[in-house]
């Protein structure tokens, strides 16, 4: 068999696999599709260094980079698979099974499918090793041509079925029938002053387009409100299962809150701020009776992902949201429903497409990422960063410092700006909305031409300045001033 051929058929035989495995998926869950569920178990394997390696260096595409480098390996196996069965189609097989047998070892490891997902794996395993046999035997019969054309386009329409149908949960419908939610107790209004966004600082509010995200599944959950339901069970006298429709009749609250994530650096990005309206996870904790002894509301996702909260936080001021700046919880940030604990890092406060709460102790359950090395506890740190000017830019004109500081629930008191190492000025800040929300500010500075390098620090209301020390973000936030270097023209 010539190389180019063996190769092809590899590489084909692999594709039908994953296609074959992916139209399985779409009636058993889209997660079991053994590529995405290999993609997953690799997530959920990844040492934490190299996740927080990958968040640092790609942001949130550090899931399409996992998905893109998934496809050079695996179509690598294949052309190899081909080259290594020139002769007999048994190298090519074994490697088909072999890969068959990862998938099915990658869907039983997911806790967010059912029994019957293994039939998507198996389906894989089944199709890679025919279509491998099938192809090598139409090449030595010097049919190859034919043999790869029908296996190309069946294993195209396999796997775009298998995406249509997989993807067939009408979740955008049921957001637009769930219509306005009106909150009994709405948020203050947000003053003109609140941010400085003309002079380089986000606006105050987040859209849910440009909302930060970090998940640890390659998929989002595609769930109906109608079919949705919420299990508070654990340590509580009077164990509960709300529908969508039973919170939604309860008093709704809307609340202005800032989200930030564990993960970022000084001055990072993964920090946004809406509205949300849902309600208050205290009351429903209090309805079901909290038993001595809890100190921890552990929460889990419709994906499987976990994160346990302090108990006393929840009860103070967590909510469960249902909706985000007007309109019901867009998909992608957790519809039907999340968490929104504010003064917490994302990963034990903000878990989306909940479906369970079980009220317990942090000596008996430990959410996602604490066995990988983050606190179990998290409340976030007093922070500030500078939005304006960029990094090594150059400036002409008047010289405008703005940024954003941030210290949920405490609330940020004041923000100091320095210039060149030298003496500390108080900056203007925005209107003071919620001690739950991030707070602008903005100065002028009198510079020379030439370089310079400004620095902030934020204070909060309790009266603790943020620390200078720079720390990175694990286990519990990072700290340190934020600095940038520019050129005044």
């Amino acid at each position: 068999m010539k190389p180019a051929k063996a190769a092809l058929t590899g590489l084909l035989a692999i594709i039908a696999a994953l296609a074959a495995g992916h139209l399985v998926a779409a009636f058993v869950g889209l997660s079991a599709s053994p590529y995405l569920a290999v993609g997953n178990a690799a997530i959920d394997l990844t040492p934490s260094w190299l996740k927080d390696f990958a968040v640092s260096t790609f942001g949130t595409n550090d899931k399409l980079v996992l998905l893109t480098g998934m496809v050079i390996v695996i179509a690598g196996i294949g052309v190899a698979a081909g080259l290594a069965s020139r002769t007999s189609p048994t190298p090519g097989t074994v490697v088909a099974v072999v890969l068959g047998v990862v998938g099915i070892a990658a869907v039983l490891s997911r806790p967010d499918i059912g029994q019957l997902s293994v039939l998507a794996p198996l389906a894989s395993l089944a199709t890679g090793a025919y279509v491998f046999r099938y192809l090598h035997k139409e090449v030595q019969q010097d049919e190859s041509r034919r043999g790869f054309l029908i296996t190309a386009g069946l294993a195209v329409a396999a796997g775009v079925t298998g995406q249509v149908l997989g993807s067939r949960t009408d979740v955008e419908g049921s957001r637009r029938a769930i219509g306005d939610l009106t909150p009994k107790t709405k948020a203050p209004e947000i003053p003109v002053n609140a941010d400085f966004a003309k002079d380089g600082t986000p606006s105050f509010i987040t859209s849910g387009e440009d909302f930060y995200r970090i998940d640890t599944a390659l998929s989002v959950p595609r769930i109906r409100a109608e079919e949705w339901t919420l299990r508070v069970h654990g340590m509580v006298d009077r164990p509960m299962v709300l529908t969508f429709d039973e919170i939604r009749q309860r008093d709704l609250v809307e609340e202005t809150v800032t989200l930030t994530c564990v993960s970022n650096e000084v001055g990072g990005p993964y920090i946004s701020n809406a509205n949300f309206v849902g309600i208050k996870i205290g009351d429903v904790l209090r309805e079901a009776g909290v038993k001595s002894g809890a100190d921890q509301l552990f929460s889990t996702s419709d994906d499987g992902f976990t994160a346990g909260s302090p108990l006393d936080y929840v009860l103070e001021r967590g909510l469960i949201a249902i909706g985000m700046n007007g309109e019901p919880l867009p998909a992608e940030h957790g519809f039907p429903a999340r968490l929104v604990v504010p003064g917490l890092y994302g990963y034990v406060s903000a878990t989306k497409w909940v479906t369970d709460l079980n009220v317990t102790t942090f000596a008996k359950e430990q959410g996602y990422w604490i066995p990988r090395g983050w606190a179990a506890r998290a409340p976030i740190k007093t922070m500030s960063r500078i939005d304006r000017p960029k990094g090594f830019g150059k400036i002409q004109g008047r010289t405008v410092v703005a940024g954003t500081a941030w210290a949920q629930p405490k609330g940020v008191a004041k923000v100091e700006v320095r210039a060149d190492g030298g003496p500390w000025q108080e900056a203007e800040l925005g209107a003071d909305v919620s001690d739950s929300t991030w707070r602008m500010w903005r100065l002028e500075l009198d510079l020379k031409p030439g370089a310079h390098t400004v620095e902030c620090r934020a204070t909060d209301k309790s009266g603790y300045t943020q620390d200078q020390a720079r720390l990175d973000p694990v286990p519990d936030g990072a700290t340190g001033w934020h600095s940038i270097s520019f050129t005044v023209q």
